[in-house]
Parts: C-alpha cells; sequence; structure tokens
C-alpha cells in the first residue's frame, strides 16, 4: 500500500527551484554594469529603458538554453564539445573566457575599493577581499550550495540598498513608462552599446550550463530553469532599472568617470546616508561579480583541457584563484601608480570580438541538435529571439573590432 508522500510527493520549496540564474545575475551586475547603466541614465534619462528590456529577453533566452543544455545532456560543455567537435574547441574557448575574466576582473577589484575609499583611502583593501575569495573556494566544502546562499544574500542587499536610493530619487513614473518604448539609434553610441553588452553578457550565459548541472538539476527539473531563468532575469532588469532611473532623475548632464563618481554625486543629494547606502549596493554587486566572474574564467578553462568542473574539485578552483591574483595585481598598479591597463583592455576586447559570437553560435548549435539534445531543442520563438540576439553580438563585435582594437592597433604600429 503507498504512503501518504508517495501518493503526494513534497513539491520543492521555492528557493529551491531557483539559483543558477541568481548566480549569472550577480556576475552580470558588477561595477561595470552600474557605471554604465548610470552613465546613461544621467545623459539619456529614462529614454533608454526600452534597450535595458530588449538586452534582458536576449540574456533570458540563453540563459535559459544554457541550463536546459546543461539539464539535458549530462556531461560538461568541455566534454560535450570534445565528444561531436574535438577538443581543440573546448580548449579555444576555455583559454578565451579565462584571459577576458582574468584581463577584466580588474574592474571589479576597482569596484570593491571605490566602495571603500568613499570613507576608508585603503588601497590593500583588494587584497582582503581577494584573498576571502580565495578562503572561500578552498574551505567550502559544498561549494556550490554556499555560493548561492552568498549570492542570494547579496542580491537581497543590492535590491534593498538601491530601491532605497530610488526612493530618495522620486524618479517619473510617466516618463520612465515613456522610455520603455523604443525610440533612436542605439547603436550608435558607445554608452548605449556598453549598457546592451553589459547587461545581455554571453559568458555569463553559456556558464549557466556548468551551474544547472553543479544544482544537480536533469530532465524532470526543465520547468524548474525556466522559473530560475525568469526570477533572474527580472532582478537583472529591476537593478539595472533602478540604477538607470535614479541617474535619469537626480544626475542627468552629470560626467560620470567611474563608479565613485556616481557615489560622489549622490551625497549632495540624499546625504551621507544615501551615499552609504549606494556604496553598500556597489560593495555587494563588486564582490558578487569578484567572485562569479573569475568562476567563468576558472571553471571553463579546467574544463576545456579535461581537468574536470566539479564544484569541489581542486584544479577549477586553481584556475579560478589564477583569475582573482590576476585581477587583483593590475588593480594594485593602478592604484599605486596610476597605470591603465590600455594594452591589456584593447587585447581582451579583441578576444571578445571573437569568443562572444563563438559562444552563441556553440549554445544555438547544441540547443537545436537533435542528436544531442533529443525532443528539448529551442523552440521556434526561442530561435528566433537568439538569433536576433546573436545577430545583435556580431554586430557588438565588428563594431568593437573597427572603432575600437582596429584604431589601437593602427596607433602602436606608427
Amino acid at each position: 500500500m503507498p504512503t501518504a508522500s508517495e501518493e503526494s510527493p513534497v513539491r520543492p520549496r521555492w528557493y529551491d527551484r531557483i539559483g543558477p540564474g541568481l548566480i549569472t545575475a550577480c556576475v552580470v551586475i558588477g561595477p561595470g554594469s552600474i557605471l554604465t547603466s548610470s552613465r546613461v541614465g544621467a545623459t539619456y534619462g529614462y529614454s533608454m529603458a526600452w534597450v535595458v528590456v530588449l538586452a534582458v529577453v536576449f540574456m533570458l533566452t540563453y540563459v535559459t538554453m544554457a541550463a536546459r543544455i546543461g539539464a539535458v545532456v549530462g556531461m560538461s560543455m568541455g566534454d560535450l564539445l570534445t565528444k561531436h567537435v574535438g577538443r581543440w574547441l573546448a580548449v579555444l574557448l576555455g583559454l578565451t573566457l579565462f584571459s577576458v575574466a582574468s584581463i577584466f576582473q580588474y574592474t571589479n577589484n576597482l569596484g570593491v575599493h571605490s566602495a571603500f575609499a568613499q570613507f576608508i583611502d585603503f588601497k590593500y583593501t583588494v587584497v582582503i577581499f581577494n584573498a576571502m575569495s580565495i578562503l572561500f573556494l578552498f574551505a567550502a566544502k559544498d561549494l556550490y550550495q554556499w555560493l548561492e546562499w552568498l549570492m542570494m544574500c547579496l542580491v537581497g542587499v543590492m535590491l534593498v540598498s538601491f530601491a532605497i536610493n530610488l526612493s530618495f530619487a522620486k524618479p517619473s513614473p510617466t516618463e520612465f513608462v515613456q522610455g520603455l518604448i523604443p525610440n533612436g539609434d542605439v547603436f550608435g553610441d558607445l554608452a548605449v552599446l556598453g549598457l546592451i553588452g553589459t547587461t545581455f553578457s554571453i559568458a555569463a550565459a553559456y556558464y549557466q550550463s556548468y551551474l544547472s548541472q553543479q544544482k544537480g538539476w536533469g530532465v524532470n527539473q526543465l520547468k524548474d530553469v525556466l522559473i530560475d531563468g525568469r526570477v533572474s532575469s527580472i532582478i537583472l532588469a529591476g537593478i539595472t532599472l533602478m540604477l538607470m532611473s535614479t541617474s535619469a532623475a537626480v544626475l542627468q548632464g552629470k560626467t560620470l568617470d567611474d563608479v565613485g563618481d556616481v557615489a560622489a554625486s549622490l551625497e549632495p543629494l540624499f546625504g551621507t546616508s544615501g551615499k552609504l547606502l549606494f556604496c553598500i549596493g556597489l560593495l555587494a554587486a563588486s564582490y558578487s561579480s569578484f567572485l562569479v566572474n573569475s568562476m567563468v574564467g576558472g571553471f571553463i578553462l579546467s574544463d576545456g583541457l579535461g581537468l574536470g568542473c566539479k564544484a569541489d574539485t581542486f584544479w577549477p578552483k586553481f584556475f579560478t584563484m589564477g583569475v582573482l591574483l590576476t585581477g587583483m595585481g593590475v588593480a594594485l598598479v593602478i592604484l599605486e601608480y596610476g597605470f591603465k591597463p590600455v594594452a591589456a583592455i584593447v587585447a581582451g576586447q579583441a578576444i571578445t570580438v571573437v569568443a562572444s559570437p563563438l559562444m552563441a553560435g556553440v549554445l544555438l548549435w547544441v540547443g537545436n541538435s537533435k542528436k544531442i539534445m533529443g525532443q528539448h531543442t529551442n523552440s521556434l520563438l526561442g530561435n528566433i529571439v537568439a538569433g536576433i540576439g546573436f545577430m545583435i553580438l556580431l554586430a557588438m563585435a565588428a563594431n568593437t573590432a573597427i572603432n575600437q582594437v582596429w584604431p589601437a592597433l593602427q596607433k602602436w604600429s606608427t
């Protein structure tokens, strides 16, 4: 005779049905996205709110695609590519993601420093935070579970901090709604392109396949994959729009060179408490992106080299530590000498030109392969949205190559 539990299986608690997408949202919401959102708000007011919504739709499409792949195939992307294409592609993706993560990790370090520098001028806070991250990596016995709970806490801090700042700003609901209507040439301005690039992060989406497996999701959890993607996308859109709207309401016309400028500009308007709240949110965003960005580079490189990608094994953590230490070293040089790592930034941009369309193309290929995915291939609507997103990534890659990488190379050659 069946027991009561067999007749009525216990439904998972709501917070057990989310996690990977939340972690992905955390890596997207970093100092770069905070600065870009604030700049766009200060320059265009509310008129580019629709760009955020559009970018989040593309992000949702690729995040759920990658998570579904991870849940269905039962093997890592590195092993999957090795089986169907060859180890060379897995290594190429691993090396490109490790390089990009390492090169741009310094911005997360500077974000942590900027949050503290508004109150205490101590440049070695980045050393402390990197040491904490490395300790977290190697001390946590169930790394994924601890990471998920940590990111939930940090997202909560960001939501509260930025929401209170938004309430101080008293934005215009009418102008915000008008900003949701598409207008203007988004590809004609680098700041708006940056907003799309920081919100629609294909590297973070690609990593979602790893996170869904670390969560333990399989084919039976595909509904949870969709719920998780939607919740994380709402959070991503909400935080980005709060930052943009705060800046649109009170910072229009101001020049914002870094996140420290955003915090300093808020103090005369909101007082020390408003500035403190923003810095708390900035610190949470910096540290969440700080940790997960390094894991994206470290885990995917380890997987590409065939050294494994399990959350509690040595090599993924070792390469993650490499990203952390590289970012810390560059940040310390900048803080000490004011050196701008122009060559490294151009190299990172050049790698991104190749890596972003390649990652999107791989996800589209796997997501549509009946041999790999069986009956769980992409839907027609999903392919249409993903296809448009792919074309946007190609356009952004071409823009970066033509307007940023090539001019820099020409300058150095003369």
